[in-house]
């Protein structure tokens, strides 16, 4: 059986994060790693395999015959800015490693749920500036059993943290045109459409893919439907929101918000985000944990050993679910 070349087309700061000890002698035993900068004239088309990640090149649409190239596997998340759906026609596999993120998104958006419901960026500053103790003086918080949670968007992300949402009691509500009601079920969510979803909860939580018809979903007027004192948290996309909109809803203070994701990262230091008090900012590091990392670089071993034993991928990208990805 001829060796099968895998293109590593990550930073070696990259790969380093994503494989351990164990995962890279796992690689190295499925086939010849070239990797980013070698000297390798063939280029990526030349290997049977590529595995990319944050900071790789987009894929040409177009191949040629004696291309070699049969798989690609991605070790972040989405792909459609990587890999053109061209490529998947003509006979290239392609797979993600979005799964080994999930649980890691999910659970900064709770923690975000959580501090802003108990106003804890607040509670963090006054203490911090003014060394005040006493509880009284920052009233009362609330905690996310009894909450109403609306879940936008049943992603593994979303999914990931509607579990973990569930778990702590709040009553979910979710929308996604693509989850049926026994799914939602199954779940522990009633599935409701946008609007219905945004006027009955106290959170909203962001976990959709960007696609046309979600670009900017939550406008003026969506928002207001929002009720008073309503949180929204978004570790997805910025592009999900009308940023104008939303601006204008916190400066009222009748909306707080926590966000892990900007139209311009970074953030430039003229930016308002910087001055509100009513928002809890991160800075778009909801998969960045060790745990995350090595779990993407788990996925991205066991698929390529899944494909050269011929069996399933287990997160392969088909041409008939492109579309719905963000």
């Amino acid at each position: 059986m001829v060796t099968p070349i895998v293109y590593v087309d990550l930073s070696r700061e990259l790969e380093g994060e994503l494989f351990g000890d164990d995962s890279l002698r796992r690689l190295e035993r499925l086939g010849r790693l070239v990797r980013r900068g070698e000297e390798w004239g063939a280029g990526r088309f030349g290997a049977d395999i590529l595995i990319t990640g944050w900071g790789s090149a987009p894929l040409p649409v177009d191949r040629k015959p004696a291309d070699r190239l049969r798989l690609v596997v991605h070790s972040a998340g989405t792909i459609r800015s990587l890999v053109p759906t061209g490529l998947l026609d003509h006979g290239v596999r392609v797979s993600q490693a979005s799964a080994g993120m999930a649980r890691s998104v999910a659970e900064l958006a709770l923690y975000l749920t959580i501090a802003r419901l108990r106003d804890l960026d607040r509670v963090d500053r006054v203490m911090t500036a003014e060394h005040a103790w006493n509880g009284a003086d920052f009233g009362l918080g609330r905690t996310v059993a009894g909450c109403t949670v609306g879940v936008v968007g049943a992603s593994r992300v979303g999914r990931a943290y509607l579990e973990l949402v569930v778990a702590a009691g709040a009553e979910v509500l979710v929308h996604d045109p693509y989850l049926d009601e026994r799914e939602a079920k199954e779940l522990g969510a009633r599935p409701v459409p946008l609007e219905t979803l945004l006027a009955q909860s106290e959170v909203v939580a962001l976990h959709a893919p960007v696609r046309r018809e979600t670009r900017r979903m939550l406008d003026a007027r969506r928002l207001a439907l929002i009720p008073d004192g309503g949180v929204l948290v978004n570790t997805a996309r910025s592009a999900l929101v009308d940023t104008d909109a939303l601006l204008a809803e916190l400066r009222t203070g009748r909306l707080s918000a926590a966000l892990d994701v900007f139209d311009e990262e970074p953030l430039p230091a003229e930016s308002e985000w910087w001055r509100l008090p009513n928002v809890l900012l991160t800075p778009h590091l909801g998969a960045r944990t060790w745990h995350s990392r090595r779990t993407q670089g788990e996925i991205v071993v066991d698929e390529i050993r899944r494909y050269l034993a011929g069996l399933d991928l287990r997160y392969e990208v088909r041409p008939e679910t492109y579309d719905r990805m963000a």
